[in-house]
């Protein structure tokens, strides 16, 4: 064996597991599909890390929310995603958002540039039978590996759908009708609180939009799809649409604390753009993940006010997602109780969210590392972002009805005593700052930090 460690995949999980690794002094093999002549059905490129979402990483607030605490927990273990994310980054309020294409770049780059990292293009499609490893491929692996991991496992694997948002060219928003403005002004490190185009509607346009989704031709699905339920995360708009008619106002299209300059008045509906790349020439439609046809999409879509002449660099879809059940066949460092050489690591864990995915892989790295090393290491405290995380993945939930999620405070154990409810996030944070800082010097983490 030529290498320490076999890492399958290069999403996120896989290119921070091999990040980790290699820094601690490790050789790595990481096998990814894509550049073999292989591709999913959702990725576009071969680059190593591709976003095939959201550009966003959500909230970067680390005093505030979970998704940002875990950020900075990433940050203080040396996380090469955090890293790149930050140098791709765009503005988004205070919502951490990037160019895709410059941050898969950026983290591509840093793993071909290590000497202890060796990418291999190639499809695996079996486990490992021996030697350490951890298996990253992600929602989409391929068949025949997914057969196989469903052999080692007993069980098949579960699975739901994961819905893909449009993106706009910026030069056909017409900006006489919208404009530029995040929500109550909120400014983020690199913005001035004008971060999100802002498409307003009145009651008659909202009211045949939502018509419009619900009549809107839909993709079928295969038979073998059909009992597939949707991730709350990442719900097709159509379905939240045919949930009543004011869902989507209380969801992705709620005008609160967006006000029109041209009225002076917050519109009785809105759909907002972010901005999906450093030049600002792509815009995505935030929330509005679809299964409708392309053809419906693109009817619809220029029926909101200012987009009516867009034109799309990529139109919504949906691809299946795979996970397996975690607390059942998962050990608390991530081995695969049936066969302790390899670790799970991302999405097929059951995470969901490319801060989740490349936080389960940084820690299924630590833990090989101190695997290797003969020196235990034990799981974050479930106090903080990473070790409530990890807790939902491998015991934290109920085998049966296990569901991907995103992290968040109801993973944590409640703080002690009593708190005020407006003051409960930053409790949860600050408790998490201090036993996360108190993990790291009593692992011995610093001087690989």
């Amino acid at each position: 064996m030529d290498h320490h460690i076999h890492i399958i995949g290069g999403g996120l999980a896989g290119s921070e597991a091999a990040w980790q690794l290699a820094r601690a002094g490790f050789s790595v093999r990481l096998s990814e599909m894509r550049g073999s002549g292989e591709m999913t059905p959702a990725h576009q490129t071969d680059s190593l890390a591709e976003l095939v979402c959201s550009n966003s990483f959500r909230s970067d607030d680390a005093t505030k929310n979970a998704v940002g605490l875990l950020h900075q927990e990433m940050r203080d273990l040396d996380s090469l995603v955090m890293a790149q994310a930050h140098e791709a980054r765009v503005p988004a309020g205070s919502a951490l958002a990037v160019d895709r294409d410059i941050f898969s770049a950026r983290v591509t780059q840093a793993l071909s540039a290590h000497p202890g990292i060796t990418i291999v293009r190639e499809r695996v499609d079996t486990l490992p039978l021996s030697g350490p490893t951890i298996v990253a491929t992600g929602p989409l692996t391929a068949a025949p590996l997914a057969e196989t991991i469903g052999a080692a496992t007993g069980m098949d694997a579960l699975a739901f759908f994961d819905a893909i948002a449009p993106i706009v060219y910026r030069d056909s928003v017409d900006m006489s009708i919208c404009w530029m403005q995040s929500r109550w002004d909120k400014v983020g490190p690199d913005g001035d609180g004008k971060d999100y185009i802002n498409c307003p509607m009145d009651k008659a346009q909202y009211d045949a939009f939502v018509q419009g989704l619900l009549d809107g031709e839909k993709t079928e699905f295969k038979q073998w799809e059909k009992d597939t339920p949707y991730f709350e995360g990442c719900m097709p708009i159509e379905v939240m649409a045919s949930r009543g008619t004011e869902t989507l106002r209380h969801g992705p299209m709620k005008p609160v604390g967006l006000d029109n300059p041209r009225t002076g008045r917050w519109p009785y509906a809105v759909v907002q753009l972010r901005q999906d790349n450093a030049l600002g020439t792509l815009w995505n439609m935030v929330g509005f993940q679809t299964k409708l046809k392309h053809g419906a999409q693109v009817e619809l879509f220029r029926t909101i006010p200012g987009l009516e002449r867009a034109e799309f660099a990529r139109l919504g879809g949906l691809h299946r997602n795979t996970f397996i059940q975690s607390p059942k066949l998962l050990d608390p460092t991530l081995r695969l109780k049936s066969a302790p050489h390899i670790r799970f690591a991302g999405q097929m864990t059951g995470c969901e969210g490319y801060v989740e995915s490349s936080a389960i892989g940084l820690l299924a790295a630590r833990f090989a590392i101190a695997e290797l090393t003969g020196r235990p290491l034990a799981p974050p405290p479930v106090t903080t972002a990473m070790g409530a995380l990890l807790s939902h993945v491998t015991g934290g939930a109920d085998a049966e009805t296990f569901q991907p999620m995103n992290v968040n405070f109801g993973l944590f154990p409640p703080p002690e005593g009593k708190v005020r409810k407006n003051q409960r996030k930053e409790a949860y944070t600050a408790r998490a700052r201090t036993d996360f800082s108190e993990w790291i010097r009593a692992q011995g983490l610093l001087e690989t930090a």
